[in-house]
């Protein structure tokens, strides 16, 4: 059996590895698509490839602040819960890339200088989260993980509807 000098430190470069893996089958999703194609709905779902790379990207950035400054850090910024699932007027999806890179910059810099994944921090009060409860760093990293694995999923089903392509099949 083999055992690792610095645990912590391993188990941040997974976590981060594996969330970078996520990240880059969804930006491969819509590799060579116009502002329009990305734009596009394909299915009966409301979602469009556009819209999941913007949701995405809020979320991680929501969840990072809740790792560093709990609930009321997290509602820092108004989220708008219609329009974070298309591309509103004016945005392009190079746009959308670039904030999408600099979340997940700001992300992996803060995982990796995080002094505890174990800090914990009560989850918002709605109807989704049990009340009273809280979660750590650790599972907040999870759950980034998680949806991004999830909506790369739904990314690949969508551009398969759009024009054949298939990112993870």
């Amino acid at each position: 059996m083999t055992t690792h000098q610095n645990s912590a430190g391993t188990e941040r470069a997974d976590l981060l590895e594996t969330l970078a893996k996520h990240r880059g089958f969804l930006r491969h999703t819509v590799r060579g698509l116009d502002d329009e194609q990305a734009a596009r709905r394909t299915t009966v779902s409301e979602l469009c490839l556009g819209g999941l790379i913007k949701h995405v990207t809020g979320v991680e950035a929501r969840w990072m602040r809740f790792a560093v400054g709990g609930a009321e850090a997290m509602r820092s910024e108004p989220v708008d819960w219609e329009g974070q699932f298309r591309m509103l007027d004016g945005e392009t999806l190079d746009g959308l890339l670039d904030a999408y890179d600099r979340v997940a910059r700001d992300t992996d810099e803060l995982v990796a200088a995080l002094p505890d994944l174990d800090l914990v921090h009560p989850l918002p009060e709605a109807p989704w989260f049990e009340p009273g409860a809280a979660w750590s760093v650790r599972r907040v990293l999870l759950h980034v993980l998680a949806e991004t694995a999830q909506h790369a999923g739904h990314a690949d089903i969508i551009r398969e509807s759009l024009d054949g392509a298939k990112t993870m099949g």
